[in-house]
């Protein structure tokens, strides 16, 4: 698939300025504005994130009635649940609480609970509810959930029931009638960071908590492992505070983990200090994978074990949970690549819109982000669910997924989600109408220049500037992740030096610019070696990294992609 290539053009008098002030390359200080970053204390804040930049959890709304109720509750006795949803952000939020709970109060009076993904569906449950009212459980606290469930608390009060909403999403124009609600997205909450996951929002109660008894305040830090892994699961942005409790979740996971983590690191045999990336494809599809193929309850469970031994046996049944996924992800995808290629009208449509009855609810969502990677226009994958058809919907950049569902209402039995992702539900007899509909919104909304995938590069650099100490620099800037990317660069006028294919997907690159010389990867695209042995020279976009080979560390490009040297920056 053929991709835009869009090079950032930050301010010069800024950068000019910056270089000025800390006395580093250009392009190091061209990344930086573009990242917002474009005086010297919030350089030194960026390259040097401290716990201490953390804000005061009481800044957020609700917290002193979140922490009173709680205490009360403590005092009184009275027995709390738990309760989250069935994803990473959610389990993880879970686990945190829990495990702080048990450490100030009687692990009798507690518990948790999370929703089955296919019997309950997601957030705050009838059955949970209910599951609370015969437990004799007198407060909920909600993670990652509960802020839409006006409903749902409504009924819990009536039968004697208290609730604590943490959660992340935005608020929809009727607020629920719980005790306490922290969400820093409400309209008329202080709090100066807007962007936290939940199990950041969870985090944050449980150090008012804690802040109140009066505990050292390092007693919460023991947590940072799974809240870096839940914003790197949610890909929430990683800059602010996310940025911190990320930096030192890292650190927490790389030196001294949970034993759920490190019995997960031990299964996926990596060897190497973690990274953000590592967490969102080693860690965060396992703990996906409970909820998705069958009960997410025992990713909880692993992240509360203290024994290694009973950690490792819950990471094994998650690995085998993946394994199915996997299975069940590559299979679908096959099915419905192949539904596309046969059919001229699917193949030739601004959007996908495929449905079988087998295909499991669970990688549906999955699925659909695989057909953008080959088709990239907004996905729909839908399945059998009892005697209605519902999956999961996904977009590009430039289209609002939720909106092309809310102009297809009338045909929908419901539907919910955001910009990116959502979900839908639907009479097997509408699912044609819906699909014209849906690709008539399409077609009017979105621009044909947007149905080609994007690159946004941060700088052209040349290989000659490729040196460690350079590299050293861009390290520093990591975490990567949303609105922190990991920088992209363009090289041009490269020319071949005996690149090769590996395995008929993809190519080793050994590349030459002047006297320079670098090796790199670029993975599924020997369909373009041709370019390569056509002996012209080529411009590259890539991301620098490192290659730690049999103890040997060297510098290597990603090759994310390459053309005949035409483009002019």
């Amino acid at each position: 698939m053929e991709k835009r290539w869009k090079l950032k053009r930050p301010d010069p008098a800024m950068i000019s300025s910056l270089r000025e002030s800390l006395q580093v390359d250009e392009t190091i200080c061209s990344l930086l504005v573009s990242r917002g970053i474009s005086d010297y204390d919030h350089a030194k804040s960026f390259f040097r994130p401290a716990l201490t930049d953390l804000h005061d959890p009481f800044l957020m709304k609700d917290m002193f009635s979140a922490v009173d109720r709680i205490v009360k509750a403590i005092i009184n006795k009275e027995k709390i649940l738990v309760f989250g949803d069935y994803d990473v952000d959610g389990t993880t939020a879970v686990a945190c609480m829990y495990r702080f709970l048990c450490s100030v109060y009687d692990p009798a009076f507690l518990e948790f609970y999370i929703p089955h993904r296919y019997r309950e569906g997601y957030g705050l449950s009838e059955s949970g509810i209910r599951f609370a009212k015969e437990g004799g459980f007198s407060l909920v606290i909600t993670l990652d959930c509960g802020i839409k469930s006006v409903e749902l608390i409504r009924y819990g009060n009536s039968i004697g029931i208290d609730f604590i909403i943490c959660d992340h999403h935005l608020p929809g124009a009727e607020i629920p009638p719980a005790t306490a609600i922290l969400n820093p997205k409400q309209a008329d909450c202080p709090y100066p960071y807007k962007d936290l996951c939940g199990c950041g929002v969870g985090f944050k109660l449980i150090s008012a908590i804690a802040k109140h008894l009066g505990f050292p305040e390092n007693q919460v830090f023991q947590y940072l492992d799974l809240v870096a892994t839940a914003i790197a699961a949610d890909i929430v942005p990683i800059t602010g505070e996310n940025r911190v409790l990320t930096f030192f979740g890292l650190k927490k996971i790389n030196e001294d983990p949970c034993a759920g983590i490190r019995a997960l690191l031990v299964l996926s045999g990596l060897k190497t200090k973690l990274t953000i990336s590592n967490v969102v494809f080693i860690i965060a599809p396992r703990v996906n994978a409970a909820g998705r193929m069958d009960d997410a309850r025992k990713a909880v469970q692993l992240f509360i074990e203290t024994d290694q031994a009973i950690a490792e046996n819950f990471a094994g049944q998650l690995h085998v949970d993946n394994s199915d996924r996997k299975e069940a992800d590559s299979n679908i995808t096959d099915e419905a690549l192949s539904i596309i290629e046969s059919d001229i009208e699917l193949k030739n449509r601004r959007s996908t819109v495929l449905f079988k009855p087998h295909w499991h609810k669970g990688v549906v969502g999955i699925v659909a982000s695989r057909l953008i990677e080959h088709y990239f226009r907004p996905t729909i994958v839908l399945t059998q669910s009892g005697e209605y058809i519902s999956g999961s919907a996904r977009s590009i950049p430039g289209f609002n997924i939720h909106e092309g569902l809310d102009y297809c209402r009338d045909l929908l039995l419901g539907f919910g989600g955001h910009y990116f992702a959502a979900g839908l539900t639907l009479r097997q007899d509408q699912l044609q109408l819906f699909s014209d509909r849906f690709e008539e919104f399409v077609k009017r909304s979105v621009p044909e220049d947007r149905f080609t995938p994007e690159i946004n590069v941060d700088a052209e650099v040349e290989f000659r500037k490729l040196t460690p100490g350079f590299f050293r620099i861009l390290h520093q800037m990591e975490p990567f992740g949303p609105e922190n990317l990991n920088p992209v660069f363009i090289a041009c006028n490269i020319t071949n030096a005996g690149s090769r294919v590996l395995k008929e997907k993809h190519i080793r690159f050994e590349l030459k610019q002047d006297n320079f010389r670098f090796n790199g990867i670029g993975f599924n695209m020997a369909s373009k070696f041709h370019l390569l042995e056509s002996g012209s020279p080529i411009d590259i976009v890539f991301c620098l990294e490192e290659n730690d080979f049999r103890d040997t560390k060297t510098l290597q490009l990603k090759v994310a992609d390459f053309r005949r040297s035409t483009f002019n920056v």
